[in-house]
This record gives structure tokens, sequence and C-alpha cells, in this order.
């Protein structure tokens, strides 16, 4: 057995990258179902605004739930695709229940904060195997939820 995968990453690498990458998937799972729910739920003075702001998000999720599967697929590996693993796996944990606008907008915040951290483990993963790939798909998820995290937390201090 080669040492290198089809893609010309160390075979240990592109194991310990997509196990991580695992991980993320978990996470943008069980995010992408509490952003539904809050899109579902969510009550007052700023439904409109936030139900059509939630439905954006999880739209967005849901594309990235894909591309996190596919890089698994692309590195040689497979993704989990059992919501059992994926409560195991994650660190988000489900919000159940939530109506109010502030805590749906405080659950985003707090999901969006955790990719993050996520994708930094990642991106430096990916630097050091020297897998461009994952690295840049990293980044990029890194750059434009940053700037959501921005725009939450000025909503909320509003």
């Amino acid at each position: 057995m080669s040492e290198f995968n089809s893609i010309g990453l160390h075979e240990d690498s592109a194991s310990q990258l997509a196990e991580k990458l695992n991980h993320l998937l978990a996470n943008y799972q069980i995010f992408y179902m509490n952003v539904r729910g809050y899109h579902w739920n969510v009550k007052g003075n700023d439904f409109f605004q936030l139900h059509e702001k939630f439905e954006e998000f999880y739209t967005d999720l849901l594309a990235k739930v894909d591309e996190v599967a596919e890089r698994i697929l692309t590195l040689g590996h497979q993704p989990v695709h059992a919501y059992s693993d994926y409560a195991k796996l994650s660190r988000i944990q489900e919000d159940k229940n939530v109506s109010d606008g502030q805590a749906c907008v405080k659950g985003v915040l707090d999901g969006y904060q955790t990719l993050i951290a996520l994708q930094r483990e990642v991106l430096a993963l990916a630097s050091d195997a020297d897998d461009e790939g994952t690295a840049s798909q990293a980044g990029d998820y890194i750059r434009e939820q940053e700037k959501t995290v921005w725009m939450l937390n000025a909503y909320l201090s509003k």
C-alpha cells in the first residue's frame, strides 16, 4: 500500500484530516438543524427579519455540509452520515424549544463561534499536511463566518 493517497497527501495526514473534518461535519449538521428550528419557531417583534435571516443561514450551512462531506471523500475517506454519530461527535448541542428572537440569535452566534474554532483546528492540520485544498476551504469559511459573528454581536448589542 502506498504512503500517499490519490491526491498526493500522506495517508496518515489524510486520515487525521478526515477524522477532524467528520467532527466538523457533525457540528455543521447539528447547527443546521438548530438554525432550521429557529427559522420555524422564532417569535417576537423581529420575526420577519429573523425568519428571513435564519433561512439565509441554514441554506448556506446546508451547502457547507455537502462541501465538507465531499472534502472527506476527496481525501479518500467516508463522511459520517448518521445523526447518532453527529450527536456523539458534535460540540454544538441540540437547541430545543427556542422561540425568543434574542435567544435564537445567541444560539446562532454560539454555533458560528464553535465552527470557527473547529475550522482553525482543521486549518492547522491541513497546513501541517501541506493540504492546500482543505486549508483553503477552512480559511474561506473562517473569513466569512468571522464577519457573521461581528454582525450578530452588533445585532445583540442594540
